[in-house]
């Protein structure tokens, strides 16, 4: 009688266990991503390429798989325009988004304007074909440190460069450069013979391009007291011309106690919560559109 009246409880108890897990939420499934390297960004058949261009000219997708309708970053990495090559930030991955990383010509073997051109190239590329990984043309970010933020804002300033590829620079959904050159970037102006000391502002300066329409700008440097020769400083005057031209999304960051080099890592975090602010807001005015 006592092992019967046992098993009966164990039964019971069995029960109340196995509906408590049918009623408990499914786990969610985790996400993974894919990765495609050296897709070569080069690919309008009328031009004329070089031995430089088929080294260089390559980039890296790094996708969530199984989404739709995702953002994607474009990264412009860092080396004064005369060194580095193309990765996927750490901090970037696994954040239901896309990266895109991309190599570009370097000086001296390449001349000014032609890694703005690279640059240019990369983007139209990304806008052209992102679509077929799942992503959305209407989210795509533009982002890079040092010398890649300096090319971040010449290609989506200066509209030639995108026109060229049959893009409109005021399709990115925003430009988001860690401490970019504003002014003409020290590399352009040594290949000129100009003292990297002396400021200039020229076509091929990011402050030569201010204007109302520009994509929604976001300014990320370090301490103005470590920073690199007055990076801090080109920066501010970049966002009060573009106040002054009419633009209302100019935004600037100080990250105080960061030099140039170690503003990279918070700066990862200002760009992800830009990001996901700037998307939820295209994508409220979609909603609202329909």
């Amino acid at each position: 009688m006592r092992n019967t009246g046992l098993r009966a409880l164990v039964l019971v108890l069995a029960l109340l266990v196995l509906s408590s897990l049918a009623g408990a939420a499914p786990s969610a499934t985790p996400i993974t991503y894919g990765f495609e390297s050296n897709i070569f960004y080069r690919t309008d058949s009328t031009e004329i390429l070089n031995d430089y261009m088929k080294e260089r000219c390559f980039l890296d997708v790094y996708y969530p798989e199984g989404i739709k309708n995702f953002s994607t970053i474009i990264w412009f990495h860092a080396g004064g325009i005369v060194s580095g090559s193309k990765f996927i930030p750490e901090q970037l991955k696994n954040k239901k988004m896309a990266v895109v990383g991309v190599n570009y010509r370097l000086s001296p073997k390449a001349k000014c304007p032609e890694y703005n051109d690279d640059a240019a190239a990369a983007i139209a590329w990304v806008f052209k074909n992102i679509e077929t990984y799942g992503g959305s043309t209407r989210q795509i970010y533009v982002s890079g440190h040092s010398a890649g933020g300096y090319l971040t804002l010449m290609a989506g300033l200066d509209k030639k460069l995108l026109a060229k590829y049959g893009v409109d620079a005021n399709q990115i959904a925003g430009l988001i450069p860690f401490s970019g050159q504003a002014i003409t970037h020290f590399t352009v102006r040594k290949e000129k013979g100009i003292p990297s000391t002396q400021p200039t502002i020229d076509e091929y300066a990011p402050l030569y391009y201010v204007r109302p329409d520009a994509p929604p700008l976001v300014l990320i440097t370090g301490d103005r007291e470590l920073e690199m020769l007055g990076r801090y400083e080109e920066n501010a005057y970049l966002m009060r011309m573009m106040k002054v031209a009419g633009h209302k999304k100019t935004t600037l960051y100080e990250l105080q106690g960061f030099t140039h080099g170690s503003m990279a890592i918070p700066s990862f975090t200002i760009l992800l919560e830009q990001v996901t602010k700037l998307s939820e807001e295209i994508n409220k005015g979609e909603k609202a559109g329909k």
